[in-house]
């Protein structure tokens, strides 16, 4: 375990599985007070999804992302029907865990709005989840891959932080005063849990990055942040390129790469192939009679 805390939280679940832990009454208005404001942020109506700004949460994506985000965001593909659902869901960890952590004796201090003053006119503002011992932390629910593969170490979320993690930490640090600490992650999966501390992180080099990103918006400057990716089957090279899992999620994917189709994975032999986003292929897969009888 990383972090002193997660012992006391096991602590506590293992005591409520043998019917041994109780939670106090204010812990559980607490609770529901914050899933009911979730609720009301979610679906209170006037929610400007698409409406731009620079934010801790989203300064850390790729500068393409945001300046279709900026400047196109009606090529954007839609949100799916789940997207409120996940977003309902991450919220409800947070004010569980919350609740668990304060029911297992851990102090800290609740989510605090924060600036980030970058130049006498550029700010990016926020709010943090928690501050334990002197020290900013996020509250993450993640599925099973990323709770085991990108949530692995720091090392492994700084490798593949498309959604911008890292960024976020270190701008709530910094705008505090406070030290980056790291994240709380929680399985949608399964409940599992753990600490991933920011072992190493350079705070002020991500604020620099920040401040980079935000002078690009600013002077609306486009550049395509990542390239295809030769794709190969079983360790051989199949001549096409495809996206990179940076890209995979990204709502303006089929904008920014034109021409990209989303096709079963033409060296597979399986009866249904994974789909795969291509971004050219060999002339040997460009005859629509070769994807004839194949799953779509």
């Amino acid at each position: 375990m990383n972090h002193p805390a997660e012992l006391a939280v096991h602590q506590y679940m293992e005591n409520a599985v043998k019917g041994k832990s109780s939670m106090s009454e204010d812990t559980i208005k607490q609770v529901g007070q914050d899933v009911m404001n979730a609720l009301q942020r979610q679906f209170g109506g006037g929610n400007k999804r698409d409406k731009f700004g620079l934010r801790m949460s989203n300064v850390g994506r790729p500068t393409c992302q945001l300046w279709f985000e900026k400047n196109e965001p009606e090529k954007a593909l839609p949100f799916p029907t789940t997207f409120v659902m996940n977003m309902m869901l991450g919220d409800i960890v947070e004010a569980v865990f919350k609740g668990l952590l304060k029911e297992a004796g851990v102090q800290y201090e609740d989510d605090e709005k924060v600036t980030l003053q970058l130049d006498d006119d550029t700010s990016i503002t926020g709010t943090y989840d928690i501050v334990i011992d002197g020290a900013v932390d996020d509250i993450k629910s993640a599925s099973n891959w990323s709770y085991t593969n990108k949530f692995e170490s720091f090392d492994t979320l700084r490798q593949g932080d498309a959604f911008g993690y890292v960024a976020q930490l270190a701008g709530y640090a910094k705008a505090s005063g406070k030290r980056a600490g790291g994240w709380w992650v929680v399985n949608k999966a399964n409940g599992d849990f753990k600490y991933v501390p920011a072992t190493g992180i350079d705070v002020d080099a991500e604020v620099g990055k920040i401040k980079d990103t935000a002078d690009t918006i600013e002077e609306n400057r486009f550049e395509r942040c990542f390239e295809a990716v030769p794709e190969t089957f079983r360790g051989k090279p199949t001549g096409n390129t495809v996206l990179g899992t940076e890209c995979g999620f990204c709502r303006y994917k089929f904008t920014c790469w034109p021409g990209l189709q989303e096709l079963p994975a033409v060296a597979s032999q399986a009866k249904q192939p994974k789909t795969v986003s291509y971004v050219s292929l060999a002339d040997e897969y460009k005859d629509k009679d070769f994807f004839k009888g194949r799953a779509m």
